[in-house]
């Protein structure tokens, strides 16, 4: 059974219905005093309350968190044994600070419309009792209730759960969302989920359709909202506010990253691997030894994955004002092969900000530079995190022949954030309440 701290000792989550284990969690976080909020001094603070059961706002001054940014370093199992949730959001930072002025609410000129319809489709498809499990409000910390971990237990509807009708309703949702290598992306890691779980005979853990949907708020084109899809090794958060879209957290992997299906090799989490190895390969002698922190890798060197909203990290390795054009460009590369999974516009915009902060982004490496090496490396800006981590062979070994304890390329977990509060489009969701009239 899964655990969350609730800062007097871990506390014992029972199997129990959807509804009631919302209720659980309630009840631990407003017994710890945790909110889904966001605070920043310089411009005000507000307060959305965790209770998804309401949407209201409290408009309060605090000039700083109730309690100093935790869920640090690691987060990378995301699963039971490892969540911690009763301190309130704060967002990656480099010392426990935000920087502030980083996103505001803007026209970023995104058709956000067919994802508006397509949401509507999905939810207009769903039966009342599904409706009720996957719809919350655009507060709910149903959004940081995320788990690469196939043991987790989810919140919302499941695939298992729904039609094929219904199902098709969802795939449209995510094609109005992401690009056709999103999307593309997101089928392989089930696909391979569905293959390995058979390859081992536990298709019961590991399976295509045990992925959930939840939907935060109303779709609107003027009102904020959002969705996620989880399940093991795939999360994606998508935070919509008029025309801007913030797509992230997002965690991609596989084990086994490259398998044959009936005739076919499907080969899923490769471009980020790819594009990592070529960026190290461009490396002087000199700028490696910034870069590289280790020539050894371990089995798990994630910082930020779930359940670390709110991990401090300061900024290691090699920074991007020391790097040549060409060097530049492939730094951007390992950045791309995250973002170029969403809709080509939204994806302009963020490539947009992350180039912004080029001379501000640092690389951290750890592992070998080989074409099959296994290592981890971290894209780190003031607008953007990246993780491309190699593992070690984890539950589904035995579909590939891992070797425990030794990492490899063959099960990759990576994730996209973005630092300093907008990780869910929280910054931007504060600065709606904040400056929009009627919430005034």
């Amino acid at each position: 059974m899964p655990e969350i701290d609730t800062g007097d000792g871990p506390v014992r989550v029972p199997e129990r219905t959807e509804a009631s284990r919302r209720n659980f969690m309630r009840k631990v976080f407003f017994a710890s005093g945790a909110t889904a909020l966001v605070t920043m001094g310089s411009a005000g603070a507000w307060t959305a309350l965790a209770d998804d059961s309401t949407g209201t706002a409290d408009a309060s001054a605090s000039p700083s968190p109730s309690a100093a940014p935790s869920g640090g370093p690691g987060g990378g199992a995301g699963g039971p044994g490892n969540q911690s949730l009763t301190e309130e959001f704060f967002g990656l930072t480099t010392d426990g600070r935000r920087i502030d002025d980083l996103f505001t609410v803007h026209s970023t000129r995104v058709d956000t419309a067919p994802v508006i319809t397509a949401a509507n489709a999905f939810l207009a498809g769903l039966t009342d009792t599904q409706r009720s499990a996957t719809q919350f409000t655009v507060h709910s910390t149903e959004w940081r209730l995320w788990s690469n971990v196939d043991s987790y237990s989810r919140q919302g509807v499941s695939l298992a759960d729904l039609s094929d009708t219904q199902k098709d309703l969802g795939t449209a949702l995510l094609k109005s969302a992401l690009s056709a290598d999103g999307l593309e992306t997101t089928e392989k890691i089930r696909r391979i989920n569905q293959a390995a779980g058979e390859a081992i005979g536990n298709t019961k853990s590991f399976n295509e359709d045990a992925y959930y949907w939840t939907l935060m708020g109303t779709p609107s084109a003027t009102e904020p909202w959002g969705f996620q899809f989880d399940g093991h090794h795939c999360v994606i958060n998508y935070f919509v506010l008029g025309d801007q879209v913030v797509m992230s957290p997002c965690f991609w992997g596989s084990e086994p990253t490259s398998m044959e299906i009936d005739g076919e090799t499907v080969t899923v989490c490769h471009e980020e691997v790819l594009a990592s190895l070529a960026f190290v390969d461009s490396l002087s002698a000199d700028q490696r030894a910034v870069a590289i922190v280790s020539a050894t890798k371990t089995n798990e060197s994630m910082k930020a994955g779930a359940f670390s909203d709110n991990a401090v990290q300061a900024y290691e390795g090699l920074r991007g004002d020391a790097l040549t054009r060409v060097q530049r460009q492939q730094l951007l590369g390992i950045v791309e092969a995250f973002v170029d999974r969403a809709r080509a516009d939204a994806a302009r915009v963020r490539m947009a900000e992350v180039r912004a902060h080029l001379d501000d982004t640092y690389v951290t490496w750890a592992g070998g530079t080989g074409a099959d090496d296994a290592f981890y490396v971290r894209v780190h800006s003031p607008v953007v995190w990246v993780e491309v981590d190699c593992q070690a062979p984890g539950p589904l070994r035995g579909a590939y022949g891992g070797a425990e304890g030794v990492p490899t390329q063959m099960h990759v977990h990576s994730i996209i954030r973005t630092p300093n509060g907008n990780d869910y489009g929280k910054e931007l969701l504060r600065q709606h309440y904040l400056t929009s009239p009627h919430h005034r």
